[in-house]
């Protein structure tokens, strides 16, 4: 199989390591790639004690990707078992449909721990997840023991070591669980994240928005006719005006001569370009009746124009 792959590949060196390593079985697990394909591995897992999957023994397919370790791989179990569908790529933290919670440090091994840690949670409507009762996955268990492959010709018989009650087995057990409560934890951290990140930008919009909608009610009883706002709108700055004339700076004392001129002239010019403004107003009003009178005059010509060609037509009726 060496011959067959780059063996300069990360993804091949670590799945060689990582063969290496799992080569002989233990009670609780065993997995190895196929004679021909170095990406695809079975996988042997017995059920967790005290459970509905208890006594079962269970096996299934590792696909992994080129891009390995990298990416996470996908799990295809191959015995029923009453938890995940059979033929079907599982929905785990640990699978490809969780990219984003796989730890490149995590191994195979680490996908068959997490296996047996999950099977005893609940489906929840995940991808390849089945909740039958635990009569049925019982029973299932106890069919699982005379499952052959007929790809990789694995017998659960002989796949797995003796069950025993040492130090070995009660440590892989533990490890299955706190490693299933570990990436569980993982992925509702990464989940919550996602959906905080998201509606907050959205409710923040939403409560700008009803925010604004209030003010723009309250202005429009206020003021429900602009000609009126306006004019409520001068007179109380009128009032305020005479209720609080302009107070004379404390400090127009300590100014120069040249800094008191500037400011009496500044004052000077803003009432002279009020005047201006107020000036230029009766200008239009102005143009406007002129423009009027003009055209009244011009009818009242093309009239008198009108009714002397009436009078000589007829002046000259009457010669004839």
């Amino acid at each position: 199989m060496e011959a067959r792959y780059n063996l300069k590949s990360p993804a091949v060196k670590r799945l060689m390591k990582e063969a290496a390593e799992l080569k002989d079985p233990t009670d609780h697990y065993h997995a190895q790639p196929l004679e021909d394909n170095l990406f695809e591995w079975h996988f042997t897992v017995r059920g967790p004690p005290d459970s509905d999957f208890d006594g079962g023994i269970y096996h299934g397919r590792i696909v992994l990707p080129p891009e390995y370790p990298m990416k996470p791989p996908s799990i295809i179990l191959l015995t029923a078992n009453g938890r995940f569908e059979v033929g079907k790529k599982i929905c785990l933290s640990i699978s490809g449909h969780h990219p984003e919670t796989w730890q490149p440090s995590w191994s195979i091994r680490t996908a068959l721990l997490a296996i047996i840690g999950f099977m005893p949670t609940k489906g929840e409507g995940a991808i390849g997840s089945l909740d039958y009762t635990p009569e049925e996955r019982r029973a299932l268990a106890k069919k699982s023991q005379d499952f052959c492959c007929e790809m990789c010709g694995t017998s659960m018989k002989t796949a797995l070591l003796p069950l025993t009650s040492g130090s070995v087995s009660s440590q892989a057990d533990k490890e299955a669980k706190e490693l299933a409560r570990q990436i569980s934890f993982k992925a509702e951290v990464n989940s919550s994240r996602r959906s905080d990140a998201g509606p907050s930008n959205t409710s923040g919009l939403n409560h700008s928005a009803a925010s604004r909608e209030p003010q723009q009610d309250g202005a429009a009883r206020a003021f429900p006719d602009p000609a009126s706002a306006t004019s409520e709108a001068q007179s109380s700055s009128a009032a305020a005006a005479q209720e609080h004339p302009p107070a004379v700076s404390s400090s127009s004392t300590s100014l120069s001569p040249r800094q008191r001129r500037a400011q009496q002239q500044s004052q000077r010019r803003a009432p002279a370009s009020a005047d201006f403004n107020r000036a230029q107003q009766p200008r239009g009003n102005t143009n406007h009746t002129g423009s009027t009178v003009l055209i009244v005059l011009l009818t009242f010509a093309l009239a008198a124009l009108i009714f002397r060609r009436i009078c000589l037509a007829n002046e000259y009726v009457f010669e004839l």
